[in-house]
């Protein structure tokens, strides 16, 4: 068997509810740890062993629970609306179900990171908010992720349900772009908060405070990866639950 078929199996078997319950099941324990060793060892490299700033002193640190949250919002987001595509063209309900699972997980990312950016605005600008365009435009993503939730629970039929809510997810896309360069004079935006940064750059950030972001970054990551599959197998069973191996499933855990 070549590598192709293989994947396409694997494709196959996930695309399955009751096959991606069971390898979801077993690959939680490994993401689960590496959530945490990642996270970890991000959190005292950031807050402990990472220099303090020149400038900013000591609450530049919020950057390491900030810039991760910031940008795991953009990519789940991109994931939702990849995943509730799927499903509306090609009729996949595990896509929906991911959809469905990702979203609340990305609004709460949305969340924190308009909370840990005004926490981190009052200091360094002296102001809780802002309505430039960063602050703006994460601010409508949070509201796309409400409104993906609430067409998700607002219509009784899961099939209608998820069309509506794809057809928002993909019409909201074009907000990620707009969060991701909202920053770039050249493009004609004005704000205060700074420019993206290369974290490799030493004129820009030493290496002793990007790689504890780095590692926060990726430990957001699988974070993000196991809380989704806990969610997307609580949403099968819900949705499967008159299927006969859900009720195995259920006997055997009873007994």
């Amino acid at each position: 068997m070549t590598v192709l078929q293989t994947l396409r199996n694997f494709y196959h078997r996930c695309a399955s509810p009751r096959h991606f319950y069971h390898i979801a099941g077993r690959a939680l324990p490994w993401l689960a740890v590496c959530a945490a060793l990642l996270i970890a060892a991000g959190v005292f490299g950031g807050l402990v062993l990472a220099p303090t700033h020149y400038d900013q002193g000591e609450v530049y640190r919020i950057i390491y629970l900030h810039v991760p949250a910031a940008s795991l919002s953009l990519m789940i987001y991109a994931f939702m609306a990849t995943a509730a595509g799927i499903g509306l063209i090609w009729k996949i309900k595990m896509a929906d179900i991911m959809a469905a699972s990702a979203a609340p997980i990305g609004a709460s990312m949305t969340l924190l990171a308009l909370a840990t950016g005004s926490l981190w605005g009052k200091p360094t600008w002296g102001t809780w908010w802002l309505w430039d365009a960063r602050m703006t435009s994460e601010l409508v993503l949070l509201f796309l992720y409400l409104g993906f939730i609430a067409l998700q629970r607002a219509i009784e039929d899961r099939r209608t349900a998820s069309h509506a809510s794809a057809i928002l997810a993909l019409a909201g896309v074009v907000n990620v772009p707009i969060v991701k360069f909202s920053v770039d004079p050249e493009l004609g935006f004005r704000t205060l908060h700074q420019g993206s940064t290369a974290m490799f750059d030493s004129q820009q950030m030493a290496p002793s405070m990007a790689v504890p972001l780095l590692l926060n970054i990726a430990g957001f990551v699988f974070f993000f990866l196991t809380v989704l599959l806990l969610r997307a197998r609580n949403e099968v069973l819900e949705r499967e639950r008159r299927a006969s191996w859900v009720r195995k499933l259920l006997e055997q855990t009873d007994d």
